[in-house]
C-alpha cells in the first residue's frame, strides 16, 4: 500500500491554567494519540495546536518537544472564541505520513474535551 499524508486529531482541557497543567495534559493527549495509533516518531509531517483563549500560560507547542518533537515543525494558534465551546481546551491536529486509511486511525479525546466527539469510539 501507498504512504499517504493523515492527520491525527485529538482535545483535551486543563483544569487550570497553569504551565504544569498545560504540559501534563498536553504531553499526555499527544502520546495517547501517538501510542494508540502505533505512530512513529519519523512519520510526523508537523503538528497544529489550538487553545481556547483562556489557555494562556505557555505554548502547548513548548510542553511538546519535552516529548522529544524538536525536529518536527509545531504549531500554536489561538482556537476560535465561540459562546458555550468548552473552556480552557487544547486541540492538535498531527498530520503524519502512514499506510493506514483515514478510516483506520483513532482519534483521542480526554479529560473534559471527551464530550466533543460522541461519534467516535473510546
Amino acid at each position: 500500500m501507498d504512504r499517504a499524508v493523515r492527520a491525527l486529531r485529538g482535545a483535551t482541557t486543563v483544569d487550570a491554567d497553569t504551565p504544569e497543567q498545560v504540559t501534563d495534559r498536553t504531553c499526555e493527549l499527544l502520546a495517547a494519540m501517538l501510542e494508540r495509533n502505533g505512530v512513529d516518531h519519523d512519520e510526523l509531517v508537523s503538528v497544529i495546536f489550538t487553545a481556547t483563549r483562556d489557555v494562556v500560560s505557555m505554548f502547548p507547542a513548548t510542553a511538546a518537544r519535552t516529548l522529544g518533537l524538536g525536529d518536527v515543525p509545531l504549531l500554536c494558534a489561538a482556537e476560535i472564541d465561540v459562546p458555550g465551546a468548552t473552556p480552557r481546551c487544547i486541540r492538535i491536529l498531527a498530520h503524519l505520513t502512514t499506510e493506514r486509511s483515514r478510516s483506520d486511525l483513532h482519534h483521542v479525546y480526554l479529560h473534559g474535551a471527551r464530550g466533543l466527539r460522541d461519534d467516535l469510539p473510546e
